[in-house]
């Protein structure tokens, strides 16, 4: 079965491009959007509107195959690639990489998917948001084309057994970490609520008082609205580099400290420092974490900024840096890197959470569903979007619906 047809579309993602350091900065708010001037490159506005590129490939017996190249909503920070604009990336896109889709033979996935992952054009690879995108969609009409799910797709090609059951799923909350959490307490979500403690000022206090009182605030409400004691969720909170960055034994007392707020609750803090760089945020997350191991804390912590790829990946969990890291889905490019960094991780005692970004679409949310069936990472972001019903009506229902055809084919 080959591709026909390779047609490349404007649309918008669900969220927005924020630039992280002007928010770290100390941009104001003026209702939705932020105010100041941007400081990281290609951004117009500290807050302007997410953007993706719709792919569909149409095959010779008139499926259509889809993906969507969609980028993280902090672009262009922690070493990643530079912010993704359909206007831009369309006409190249029908100039370079049209051409080598159509007449494309689609039964295999992994082939194709490592070719455009280690494509170079002029010298340079493909943005990480295109190699999202067409890996999507090159996943989809090797389904099509099969007559297998896209779960099933990847267990096949990498040998992996067939498990019809869920994942745990992650609600993230943004802005609004109080309405939000009785969402998900009321929805039964496993873990939240991400919380998006993004400025000192605001969210964490100088002290990291209005983080702690967040977090007694967070189990107390778990505890209150909770309709049967078997509901034992864990808080997973990112803190966006805040904590005491230059200082890991501070930080790691502090973080440790949090663990008597949480009555009782798993507690993960994704992001506790930000060094600026690859190397010495290895160093302060394995300093923290060793520091929290000698305090017998229970509490964990994420890796964020500064892992992004597969080798970042790899990178962080040889260091035993931390307790988990998180597998930022468009970050990775090509979703085939997606498997190999959970399978990574799980090989090598390493937490993997598939992660990603509100400013993901349905396509790609839905594609990440089948990725986290078939290599099965500790727990996935529900996705796309802040408002988390919309995300977790998509997310959960494309799970529960895969999982009654794996049973159903089993």
């Amino acid at each position: 079965m080959k591709i026909k047809q390779a047609i490349f579309t404007a649309g918008y993602s669900s969220f927005y491009f924020d630039d992280q350091q002007a928010i770290k900065d100390g941009a104001g708010h003026d209702g939705f959007i932020y105010t100041g001037q941007p400081v990281t490159p290609g951004f117009t506005s500290v807050r302007q509107a997410g953007e993706c590129v719709c792919v569909q490939l149409i095959l010779e017996n008139g499926a259509v195959a889809v993906g969507d190249c969609a980028a993280v909503q902090y672009s262009g920070a922690g070493g990643r690639d530079p912010l993704f604009l359909a206007a831009t990336f369309i006409p190249w896109l029908n100039d370079h990489i049209k051409p080598l889709l159509e007449g494309r033979d689609v039964q295999a996935f992994l082939p194709n998917a490592r070719f455009f992952d280690t494509l170079r054009i002029e010298g340079k690879p493909l943005h990480t948001a295109v190699r999202y995108g067409l890996s999507q969609a090159l996943l989809d009409a090797a389904a099509l084309a099969t007559g297998r799910l896209k779960a099933e797709v990847i267990a096949d090609e990498w040998q992996l057994p067939t498990i019809a059951e869920p994942i745990p799923l992650f609600g993230q909350s943004g802005d609004d970490r109080y309405i939000a959490v009785d969402k998900m307490i009321l929805k039964g979500v496993n873990v939240l609520p991400h919380a998006l403690i993004n400025n000192v000022e605001e969210k964490l206090g100088h002290d990291g008082e209005k983080l702690r009182e967040y977090v007694r605030w967070l189990a107390n409400r778990v505890m209150t609205l909770r309709t049967s004691p078997r509901y034992h969720p864990t808080l997973h909170i990112d803190v966006y580099g805040l904590i005491f960055s230059q200082d890991p034994q501070r930080c790691a007392h502090y973080i440790a400290s949090l663990e008597k707020e949480t009555q009782g609750l798993p507690l993960y803090i994704e992001g506790p420092v930000d060094a600026g760089n690859k190397a010495d945020q290895i160093f302060l997350l394995t300093a923290i974490t060793r520091e929290l191991a000698k305090l017998g804390s229970g509490v964990k912590i994420v890796a964020d900024e500064w892992c992004n790829t597969y080798q970042d990946i790899v990178d962080f969990t040889d260091a035993g840096s931390c307790h988990m890291v998180q597998i930022k889905t468009p970050d990775l490019g090509s979703i085939h890197n997606i498997v190999d960094a959970v399978l990574y991780c799980n090989k090598h005692g390493m937490e993997a959470y598939q992660g990603g970004t509100c400013n993901e679409t349905e396509v790609s949310a839905r594609t990440c569903v089948h990725v986290a069936l078939a290599a099965r990472p500790m727990r996935m972001l529900v996705k796309p979007g802040m408002g988390f019903d919309e995300g977790l009506n998509i997310v959960f229902n494309e799970m529960q619906r895969t999982l009654a055809l794996l049973q159903a084919r089993g």
